[in-house]
């Protein structure tokens, strides 16, 4: 289960910047939905917890997230805020421009009193970024309260704090999202963000998972490289990392397998322009480890 901001993602075409961009392909970016897909590709049920606008954006992002599989049965349609939005254009050797239009948005709305137990019932994991509690107080003391739920429902949490500088200073990201890592079953952080918290990996009681800055992943003793693909846009790595790790868990294989098959989802997803076209399927994650680890031929005939 995840629980965050889906915005309706506006992609320039690619190689032209986004103040030079006339023509933008129509998709969805959120880090919890992203996460969301790349498991439901990978054959896990999914339900997404979170609040859109009912306008035509919103509806498009239910949509896309229902083709993926994903449970939006307790979705919150909001009559009187709009669906976020993100403009943003992809090159693969120059900085990216994001535009984020999400302030007083339906998501940012979430409040504490509109989770409730059966939504956490019955879930194996419980996954949440720092995205959630910096979009407003309500959606802060909202991600407080699902923790707790998570909690009483045996439910462990999975977390990425996932830091958008936009959204706060690196002060209020301290304040409100490094007591969010305790909290935590699985941590996944990049070596930059746990700088930035002022969070010690060690003092943390839960599996931490490190993104290094040379786009290795650590998780304890075990270290695993970035495998060497075309970069094509490095938008959405993290959340496509996060998704390849946590199926691992969920099926129960080693922690060195998780590992692999997370840099295997990143790398995939690299080598599309948005967040979530190169999410794989098991066959298509398989082949692909194949390939990477194996040698073997990568033409699928």
């Amino acid at each position: 289960m995840v629980c965050g901001e889906t915005m309706l993602l506006m992609l320039a075409e690619p190689g032209i910047p986004l103040e030079r961009a006339t023509a933008f392909r129509r998709s969805i970016a959120g880090a919890e939905s992203n996460v969301a897909a790349g498991l439901a590709r990978l054959g896990h049920e999914v339900r997404w917890l979170g609040r859109v606008g009912a306008d035509p954006a919103g509806r498009a992002v239910l949509a896309q997230l229902r083709a993926e599989g994903i449970d939006t049965r307790h979705a919150v349609v909001d009559p009187d805020a709009p669906t976020g939005l993100l403009l943003r254009d992809s090159h693969p050797a120059r900085a990216i421009d994001v535009q984020y239009y999400r302030a007083g948005s339906a998501a940012s709305r979430l409040t504490p009193g509109e989770l409730t137990a059966e939504m956490v019932r019955g879930a194996r994991l419980v996954h949440v970024t720092g995205i959630t509690p910096m979009l407003s107080d309500t959606a802060h003391r909202a991600t407080l309260r699902l923790l707790d739920l998570a909690a009483e429902a045996g439910a462990p949490v999975s977390f990425d704090p996932n830091i958008r500088l936009k959204l706060g200073t690196p002060e209020r990201w301290r304040e409100r999202v490094a007591p969010l890592l305790g909290r935590a079953d699985v941590v996944l952080a990049g070596e930059d963000e746990l700088e930035l918290l002022e969070v010690d990996p060690a003092g943390l009681g839960g599996l931490v998972v490190v993104k290094r800055r040379d786009k290795s992943a650590t998780c304890g003793e075990l270290r695993q490289e970035a495998f060497t693909v075309p970069l094509t846009d490095p938008v959405g790595a993290g959340d496509a990392f996060a998704a390849g790790f946590l199926s691992g868990l969920l099926r129960g294989v080693p922690r060195e397998v998780c590992l692999r098959e997370a840099a295997a989802v990143a790398a995939l997803v690299v080598q599309c322009a948005n967040d979530i076209d190169g999410l794989p399927d098991r066959a298509g994650l398989d082949r692909a480890l194949a390939a990477f680890t194996d040698a073997v031929d990568t033409v699928h005939r």
